[in-house]
């Protein structure tokens, strides 16, 4: 864990860095794959702060373990948020594709992205408010010092904003397949289209929800049924892959996206191939 915790933390710190340097990345869409970068940085660095004050601080600090566990919380939480954040974007500038641009502002963004950030942190304080089991070691979850009460109510809790977004998503290939099959018969090529757009929407949809649900749901459903008595390494078994997540979501939302691409190669070489695609890409891409 502490070695994919740095493996994260030096891939999303990539993508900050391109979006940071790069001044026409500063579209809302581009400030929601800033958020979920930063928060699976953190994420990334708490893993690693987790590993040291476990392993090698001497005497272990109640403090710093509930510090490390806190920051946890709240990067995982806005990465989760982040994620849910970008697919409702997606769902608006699809449903209301007329007023999308007037109405999303960079802005209003702004905000709704601060507001997330502070529920998230405030989630990470709740360890430090009474949410931990240091005194009761026979109330700890799988997540210690997080209590089994408290961990099965953030096991519902991110389970319930997975079947958010599994049903935004359906509704964003619906919508796109509509307006593909609608586009389709004005040209006059009605199967070729059609089945075109199926296939990519189908192909992303699966790659999206498929790598999430594979990286999470089976580490929140041993969170509901598990306690500190199981064995440590089911726990680091099924932990592994759900951080595993935040070191894929750069590739599924950053590096496959044309602009940022455009930037990487900037950035590494000082050019862009001249086979590289010159459509735009809006968030409205399924």
């Amino acid at each position: 864990l502490c070695a994919t915790g740095t493996a994260v933390a030096g891939e999303n710190a990539l993508v900050l860095a391109v979006l940071f340097y790069t001044p026409s990345l500063r579209a809302p869409m581009f400030l929601l794959i800033g958020s979920l970068a930063l928060a699976d940085l953190l994420a990334g660095l708490g893993l690693v702060a987790n590993f040291a004050v476990r392993y090698l601080l001497r005497p272990p600090s109640e403090a710093a373990e509930l510090g490390a566990a806190g920051l946890l919380l709240a990067a995982f939480s806005a990465s989760v948020c982040s994620l849910l954040a970008i697919t409702v974007d997606r769902y608006l500038s699809l449903y209301n594709a007329l007023t999308y641009h007037s109405e999303r502002t960079l802005g209003f963004t702004c905000a709704m992205v601060l507001l997330m950030w502070l529920l998230c942190l405030g989630v990470g304080l709740l360890p430090l408010l009474g949410w931990n089991c240091l005194r009761d070691q026979s109330a700890c979850s799988i997540l210690r010092p997080v209590t089994k009460d408290n961990a099965a109510v953030l096991a519902v809790t991110f389970l319930l904003l997975f079947a958010l977004m599994m049903q935004l998503y359906l509704q964003i290939c619906k919508i796109a397949f509509r307006h593909a099959q609608q586009i389709a018969v004005q040209h006059q090529f009605i199967a070729t289209a059609q089945a075109t757009s199926t296939r990519k929407g189908l192909s992303t949809l699966s790659l999206i929800l498929g790598t999430f649900a594979l990286c999470w749901i089976p580490f929140a459903i041993y969170s509901l049924v598990a306690d500190s008595s199981y064995p440590v390494v089911y726990t680091y078994s099924l932990a592994l892959p759900a951080t595993c997540n935040s070191l894929i979501n750069p590739i599924i939302y950053a590096f496959r996206n044309p602009d940022i691409q455009k930037s990487l190669w900037l950035a590494c070489c000082g050019c862009i191939p001249s086979t590289f695609s010159s459509r735009p890409r809006t968030s409205s891409d399924v």
